[in-house]
């Protein structure tokens, strides 16, 4: 009866045809819209197992467990080894320190010891080819033929300087007076 209360959108000859036909063209139309795929993909994106579980990271966690537990029981090893037994320090090294070329070290150290005493005996032995005796007689020849050339007199004697040594002008030593230095005083006066 409910296609006479229908009103129809166009003119038609039979409203109950009418009717059926709008009413079944409405329910396509509804599976249709069912039915439809959405032109926007609003899923959540695919998950993959291998990287929710992280196996590295569960790998790392168990070798920092398994090292933690071996050292605890090292640990607990030491403690009931020190329980049972008297508890005394065992720190002392009982092995000699070794270096595998500490022979040949040796060796070589012997061999520069020799050869040192060697040449140490030598020059010892050896007589020197300068004397110092001529050395001082060509020094006081040198001296007398500055005193014979210089202009002015000279400052030093045959026998050495007429200067003090440089520490003793330092400390405020006064001059030894000298034959020398009295007779050039004396000249000085005399002009």
């Amino acid at each position: 009866m409910e296609h006479q209360a229908y009103q129809p959108v166009l003119p038609c000859v039979n409203k109950y045809l009418q009717y059926r036909w709008d009413k079944n063209c409405y329910e396509m139309h509804r599976n249709k819209v069912k039915s439809s795929k959405p032109t926007i993909n609003t899923t959540p994106p695919k998950t993959y197992n291998h990287i929710l579980v992280k196996q590295k990271k569960r790998q790392l966690e168990e070798e920092r467990v398994s090292r933690i537990t071996r050292e605890n029981n090292l640990l607990l090893d030491k403690m009931s080894h020190i329980m049972k037994t008297s508890g005394g320090v065992d720190c002392k090294n009982d092995y000699v320190k070794k270096s595998l070329g500490s022979e040949k070290r040796q060796q070589e150290l012997l061999r520069i010891t020799k050869e040192n005493q060697c040449i140490l005996q030598r020059l010892s032995t050896c007589r020197p080819l300068y004397s110092v005796h001529v050395w001082h007689e060509q020094w006081l020849k040198n001296l007398q033929l500055m005193d014979t050339i210089g202009r002015y007199p000279s400052l030093h004697t045959a026998h050495g300087s007429s200067l003090p040594p440089i520490s003793a002008d330092r400390h405020g030593i006064q001059k030894k007076k000298t034959a020398r230095n009295e007779h050039e005083l004396s000249k000085e006066d005399q002009i």
